[in-house]
């Protein structure tokens, strides 16, 4: 499996999952489909369709050219209805409920963010094993069983939003009523078994509010695996089940 990271800030997120056939699941579709189209050698005849967590336009403001092009877009009802058009390649998520997107396998659940109807996923491949994908929500309600990989926000840390935006309580309490904190990552992921993890992606830091080399530091005290910040253009080629 190949992971590649578009773009994973508040400017924009879409990460692509292409297996060995060639086959790609987008999540997140938060940046210009330009670019999309260009990382996929403007080929879009292997993609399997898109998985969208809601409707902020960081996450889906190429939505509208995706359905134009033929790319089916998976949301919950909710987040369909925050895009504020219809189109017959929209497809509602039933959360909890496992469905399938060519040769992924995907679980919705629910996350707490300040959208109508957000979620985020477990996606499962037998190339990548169970893949968490959680971001834009303030904590997560749930374990998951026996995950290979795992991609989760680590947008700021207390001591540096506290120092930066204290002037600002609005927008200090903006980001915290919204996104998650470096240190709930890290109570969330020892929450978990992490025994057949292989990669750790910390997703959507924030410009501001974050220092990856920190984070990155402390998820791997934390965990004692491999840790990855998530920046633009950025390849992982051995996203797999197997470190090897």
């Amino acid at each position: 499996m190949r992971l590649h990271i578009l773009n994973s800030n508040s400017d924009g997120n879409c990460y692509l999952f292409t297996d060995n056939n060639g086959e790609t699941l987008i999540v997140e579709c938060g940046v210009r489909f330009e670019k999309i189209k260009q990382a996929l050698n403007f080929d879009l005849s292997k993609v399997v369709g898109c998985l969208v967590t809601h409707e902020h336009g960081d996450h889906c403001k190429g939505v509208k050219d995706l359905v134009k092009s033929g790319i089916d877009v998976y949301a919950s009802a909710g987040t369909i209805q925050g895009f504020k058009f219809q189109s017959h390649r929209f497809n509602s998520i039933v959360k909890n409920n496992k469905f399938s997107i060519g040769p992924f396998d995907i679980i919705a659940f629910d996350v707490h963010h300040d959208t109508l109807e957000p979620c985020g996923f477990l996606i499962r491949h037998e190339e990548m094993g169970t893949t968490l994908f959680l971001t834009d929500t303030i904590y997560c309600d749930y374990k998951f069983p026996g995950l290979t990989n795992v991609l989760i926000e680590a947008n700021y840390s207390q001591n540096i939003i506290d120092e930066k935006l204290r002037e600002n309580p609005f927008l200090r309490n903006r980001v915290i009523q919204s996104h998650m904190s470096v240190e709930t990552a890290i109570k969330t992921l020892k929450a978990n078994d992490l025994s057949k993890v292989n990669n750790i992606v910390l997703i959507h830091l924030s410009d501001r509010n974050s220092d990856a080399k920190v984070f990155k530091q402390r998820i791997e005290e934390a965990t004692l695996k491999t840790v990855t910040i998530a920046t633009s253009g950025l390849v992982l080629e051995n996203f797999n089940i197997y470190p090897f």
